[in-house]
């Protein structure tokens, strides 16, 4: 599966991670099941989840509004990603 991901075009060019570098990687060891090391290489990857279901879910159930959540969620995972990439950035 390593064999066939996606090259990160930001890092290939300008030599910067992006802010979704990793997340692939971290998804291969989430299956896995090393889940401390997938949250090393991608922190953001355990709201992630969670905001993509419940997108996925509110696209099938109509009736409820999952709005709330699927923005706390959002929000959520934009702060963890912009915070664990400037750390990255810094001490790495």
């Amino acid at each position: 599966m390593e064999d066939y991901m996606l090259p990160c075009l930001s890092k290939k060019l300008f030599g910067i991670d992006c802010f979704g570098c990793g997340i692939q990687r971290s998804l291969v060891l989430l299956i896995r099941g090393e889940f401390e090391a997938a949250f090393y290489m991608y922190p953001a990857i355990y709201s992630m989840i969670p905001f993509f279901l419940f997108i996925g879910v509110s696209l099938i159930d109509k009736s409820r509004s999952y709005h709330k959540i699927i923005v706390f969620l959002g929000i959520t995972t934009a702060f963890i990603m912009v915070f664990s990439y400037f750390y990255k950035l810094l001490y790495y």
